[in-house]
């Protein structure tokens, strides 16, 4: 059984995870990920989660404020052996909960062309392909999605 809990940025387990997902994204994206690493600093993130399974820290996800109403997801990440366990879903949902209890009505993320898993889970949780946002204007290897999470 998968339990999603709230944490702070400085917390062990989220730092763990977060050193495996950079490490995942350097294996695919090579040098180019220096460019992106700029982006994803811990210290700017608003929220976090940590999903455990009997205790042991299968994954994460975080958002920062991206505007007055809308968060960006971001170090969304799950250990390969645990992929498939639902806990990527229980995340995102946490964080989108969270945004929304902060009177949030959007998400945007981005995720990369490397990514086709990222790319399909975030399809199948309700995000479409949106223009390259911010810092990813112009960026080939992005991938910008969307979604409302309450109504106006």
């Amino acid at each position: 059984m998968i339990k999603v809990q709230r944490e702070t940025c400085d917390s062990p387990q989220l730092q763990e995870l977060v050193g495996l997902l950079d490490a995942d994204l350097n294996s695919r994206y090579g040098i180019v990920q220096a460019q992106y690493d700029q982006f994803n600093s811990l210290a700017s993130v608003d929220a976090a989660v940590v999903a455990y399974a009997s205790e042991w820290p299968v994954g994460c996800g975080c958002f920062r404020k991206y505007d007055e109403r809308t968060v960006e997801i971001k170090r969304m990440f799950v250990r390969p052996e645990n992929r498939g366990s639902d806990a990527a879903r229980l995340i995102l949902e946490e964080l989108e909960s969270w945004a929304v209890e902060g009177g949030c009505v959007r998400a945007v993320l981005e995720t990369g062309i490397r990514n086709p898993e990222a790319i399909c889970f975030y399809t199948k949780s309700g995000y479409t392909r949106i223009e390259n946002y911010g810092q990813y204007v112009g960026m080939e290897l992005s991938v910008c999605m969307g979604k409302p999470l309450a109504a106006d």
